[in-house]
C-alpha cells in the first residue's frame, strides 16, 4: 500500500465555476440553485463563501436564501459546465504518477509514496493554472484521515491529519463531524452517551455491535478512532444512481396527480438507465411533503432491469409505501444500478 492518500476537494465548486464565467461577481454573495429564480420553489445547490457568512448553504429553500441574503446574486443551475470543468480537473490529475479515486464531480482520492504537501501543492498549483479553480487538500495515511483533513484545510489550503494527531484534533468534535456518521446516527449514539469523537473511540466495539448490528457497531469505533484500511482504486468512476426530480411551484393536494408525476419522472429515469447500459435493481421514491418535511421509499425489482415499464412499476409500488396523503411540493425517482 502507498504511504499516504490524499483528498482532493474543490473549493465552493459550482459557485467557482460560475465565478470564472461571471469574473465581475467576486467578492459578491453567489448562490446557485433551481432556475436562479429566488421567489420560487427550489433549493441551493452551492453557496460562495461570502453567501455562506449569511447562513446560506446547500439545501436550503432558495426563498430563505434570498431573506438571509438579500443582497446576494442568483444563478441557475448549468450541469453541462460543471461537468466539463470537473472533466478537466480530473485529467490535470491523472497526470501525476499515483492512483486517481474519482468520488465525484469535486473531489477525489490521490495515493503517492512520498513527500505529500510538495504533491498536495503541485496539484493545487496545476488545477489553478490548467482550469482556475482552487483547491483544498487533504493529507492522511488512510482515505478516512485525509478525507477528514481536508476541513481544516479550507479555503485553498493543505493540513496534514494521522493516527498521531487524530484524537487531539477531533476527540473533542461531535460524533457527527465524522465522514460516515450522520445526525441520526449521533443521535442514537447520544442516546447512550457517547457525544464525542473520542467517546466514541473509547467505546466498547461489542456493546455497540449489540446495539448497532455486528458490522455496524465495531465500525463506528473504527471510524472514530481514524482507522481505514480501502485502499485507493484507480478504477473509472461510475456512478451509482440516475435520478429526476421536479419541485413544484404550487403543492399537489391531489394524490392521482402525485401518482401521474412519479409515473413521468420514472419513464424519464427509465430512459437515462437505458442509456447508461445499465440494469437497475432498486428504485427510490422520494416524497416532500409541505412545507419541508421529506420522506423516502424504495423497492427492489425482482430482477435487475431496463425496462421503462418496469421501473415506472417499482415507482409505483414505492409510492404506496407513503401511507400520508399531505400536500406535496416535490417528488423525486431514483434508480440504483446493480454493482458490478
Amino acid at each position: 500500500m502507498t504511504r499516504w492518500v490524499l483528498h482532493v476537494d474543490l473549493d465552493q465548486f459550482v459557485a467557482a465555476v460560475e465565478l470564472l464565467r461571471r469574473p465581475e461577481l467576486r467578492g459578491r454573495p453567489v448562490v446557485v440553485g433551481g432556475d436562479g429564480d429566488p421567489t420560487k420553489r427550489g433549493v441551493v445547490s452551492t453557496a460562495s463563501y461570502e453567501a455562506r457568512e449569511y447562513g446560506v448553504h446547500s439545501g436550503l429553500p432558495l426563498r430563505t436564501a434570498a431573506r438571509r441574503c438579500p443582497d446576494a446574486v442568483f444563478l441557475p443551475v448549468d450541469r453541462e459546465a460543471y461537468d466539463e470543468a470537473s472533466r478537466e480537473v480530473m485529467a490535470v490529475l491523472r497526470e501525476l504518477d499515483a492512483v486517481v479515486e474519482v468520488l465525484g464531480w469535486d473531489e477525489a482520492f490521490v495515493a503517492v509514496d512520498d513527500d505529500p504537501e510538495g504533491t498536495a501543492r503541485l496539484i493545487q498549483r496545476r488545477v489553478r493554472e490548467s482550469t482556475g479553480l482552487e483547491c483544498s487538500v487533504g493529507i492522511g495515511e488512510n482515505k478516512l484521515q485525509a478525507k477528514m483533513a481536508t476541513g481544516f484545510g479550507k479555503p485553498a489550503g493543505v493540513f496534514r491529519l494521522t493516527g498521531g494527531t487524530w484524537s487531539e484534533v477531533l476527540g473533542d468534535l461531535p460524533t457527527d463531524a465524522l465522514w460516515g456518521i450522520g445526525a441520526k446516527t449521533a443521535r442514537r449514539l447520544a442516546e447512550t452517551g457517547i457525544r464525542t469523537v473520542a467517546q466514541l473511540a473509547a467505546a466498547d466495539p461489542q456493546a455497540l455491535a449489540a446495539r448497532y448490528g455486528p458490522a455496524t457497531g465495531p465500525w463506528l469505533v473504527r471510524l472514530a478512532r481514524g482507522e481505514d484500511d480501502s485502499p485507493a482504486v484507480g478504477t473509472p468512476y461510475v456512478a451509482r444512481s440516475r435520478s429526476r426530480e421536479t419541485t413544484y411551484q404550487q403543492d399537489l393536494d391531489d394524490w392521482d396527480e402525485v401518482r401521474r408525476e412519479v409515473a413521468r419522472l420514472a419513464r424519464r429515469v427509465a430512459g437515462d438507465v437505458a442509456a447508461e447500459r445499465r440494469a437497475a435493481a432498486r428504485v427510490v421514491v422520494k416524497v416532500r411533503y409541505a412545507p419541508f418535511v421529506t420522506r423516502t421509499h424504495g423497492e427492489a425489482l425482482v430482477e435487475p432491469a431496463t425496462d421503462a415499464a418496469e421501473i415506472e412499476g417499482a415507482a409505483l409500488a414505492a409510492l404506496d409505501g407513503f401511507t400520508e396523503r399531505r400536500p406535496v411540493r416535490l417528488l423525486g425517482v431514483r434508480a440504483e444500478f446493480t454493482r458490478e
